[in-house]
């Protein structure tokens, strides 16, 4: 059986991978270095030898036909396969690493810690994106990611499980007094209360309180979009928020919050590493992961959460 792929230049197949990833002909022109007039023609060269059109030319824009779809999806997976080979190939583990993290995780325990990886790693600069949208790591050019989730399964990414995302209660020492020397979860109703509603309720069910004295304080007042700023309001206010005992381990280790109680919210779940699978060689993403797993398995509250779970951290 003849190959059906040699009459069809990959220069072909590469324009068209891009103008349908970017359903534009001209970002396609400019993100290859050539004219959107090559594009153009290559595009056409490729529909006639396959003998159907691959994409609908509208006033404005472009759009795949069924056959572009197909062929799109197709070409996509090549190319990135082929763009990890040659990087794996070519890749001398210097550059630069760009690394897309959730904002609590990136600040509260990856950023002490990164200064670390930079003197064992000299070679490699760091970029780090801890904005709020998902990244596509299969296209955007991001090399890994710590992402929180269930069960890791993304597709097309190798995922290694880090350590569970589960929260509880953070309470500050002007809270922890008022509480008194025995606090129970109740007591919890008579301080101010930082973060969700949802949240709360959450934690007073999973602590068996179900009702609220006359004389409690409203529902919490005081939201924010992550945990880093809930908790810092309700250490700045003197009162308590729902957060990551291992985010906040320093503070809890030099007095600033304790944990009270031993009952979580969100006790699914966990934060993971994740990257291509095809790209799990190189090396700049395997330093990174090694080294990130080492400091996993030397942080004390980490392993407290890995433990109480019954979940060891991954090699």
């Amino acid at each position: 059986m003849s190959d059906p792929l040699a009459a069809i230049p990959l220069s072909a197949i590469r324009v068209f991978e891009a103008a349908a990833r970017l359903l534009s002909f001209t970002r396609a022109a400019e993100e290859l270095g050539m004219t959107q007039a090559a594009v153009s023609w290559q595009v056409k060269a490729l529909e006639k030898r396959l003998d159907q059109p691959l994409f609908r030319r509208l006033p404005r824009e472009v759009a795949l036909t069924p056959a572009g779809e197909r062929l799109a999806r197709a070409a996509t997976e090549a190319m990135t396969s082929l763009r990890g080979a040659v990087a794996d190939l070519t890749d001398s583990g210097a550059g630069v690493l760009s690394i897309t993290v959730l904002q609590t995780f990136a600040t509260q325990w990856l950023a002490p810690r990164l200064g670390a990886f930079q003197v064992d790693h000299p070679e490699v600069a760091v970029r780090l994106d801890s904005s709020q949208r998902l990244v596509d790591l299969m296209r955007d050019e991001f090399d890994v990611g710590i992402r929180g989730g269930r069960d890791g399964k993304w597709p097309g990414l190798e995922a290694i499980y880090l350590f569970p995302s589960a929260q509880t209660v953070l309470a500050t020492p002007q809270a922890m007094a008022a509480m008194g020397p025995d606090p129970r979860p109740e007591d919890l109703l008579n301080v101010e209360r930082v973060g969700s509603e949802g949240e709360w309720a959450a934690w007073f069910a999973n602590a068996g309180v179900t009702a609220q004295p006359t004389d409690a304080p409203a529902a919490p007042r005081i939201t924010a979009d992550t945990q880093t700023l809930e908790v810092a309001t309700a250490m700045a206010r003197g009162a308590v928020g729902i957060g990551s005992p291992v985010m906040f381990a320093r503070d809890i280790e030099a007095g600033r919050l304790s944990q009270p109680f031993e009952i979580y919210i969100s006790d699914v779940g966990g934060y993971w590493l994740a990257y291509p699978q095809d790209r799990r060689r190189a090396r700049k993403i395997a330093a990174f992961r090694d080294w990130l797993l080492d400091h996993v398995r030397a942080d004390p509250a980490a392993q407290r959460q890995l433990a109480r779970r019954g979940q060891p951290p991954r090699d």
